[in-house]
């Protein structure tokens, strides 16, 4: 299954902002295509292997989150700075650059595994908020989620009328 930038605005529907991302996708901010790759390789980490990611669903979802929130810009520039000098310092590369095996070292050495979520605990704490679950709630909260998870309509999601008075095994 391929996660797409429709799936992104879906996703971004059940926030409320689904139609405000549709003619901001151009951003000229440098930083964000650091943070779309490394948010992509992180992806690769926590998603079931049958999920493909597209660079578009990330950036789709992240400038729908940054338009919809002020703070979470910043604290997602900050969470990726974060694994990124982490990654340096344990294989001089940047997060982005490593092996999904490395990847996994990284967050395991964190502690991003076993942190407790929170906005604004400790780096591996917002690490986990601010990369690892959003990436799984703009999964989940998607059609594609939905569909994992056999549930035709996630939350949010409309599905209709048809969805509604059919079965799950229809």
């Amino acid at each position: 299954m391929r996660l797409t930038r429709r799936d992104a605005i879906a996703a971004l529907a059940v926030l409320g902002v689904g139609s405000a991302v549709l003619g901001r996708v151009d951003d000229t901010d440098p930083s964000t295509e650091r943070i779309v790759a490394t948010m992509v390789a992180t992806s690769e980490l926590v998603y079931p292997s049958s999920v493909q990611v597209d660079a578009e669903f990330v950036r789709t979802y992240l400038l729908g989150r940054r338009h919809a929130q002020e703070r979470y810009d910043r604290a997602v520039t900050d969470a990726v700075t974060e694994l990124d000098r982490a990654a340096r310092r344990k294989f001089g590369q940047s997060f982005r650059s490593l092996s999904p095996d490395r990847r996994d070292v990284v967050l395991r050495a964190l502690g991003v595994d076993r942190a407790i979520s929170d906005p604004d605990g400790t780096t591996p704490q917002r690490i986990r908020y601010y990369l690892v679950h959003e990436l799984l709630y703009a999964l989940y909260t998607s059609p594609v989620g939905g569909r994992l998870l056999n549930m035709e309509n996630p939350p949010g999601h409309p599905g209709g009328r048809d969805a509604y008075q059919r079965g799950p095994d229809q």
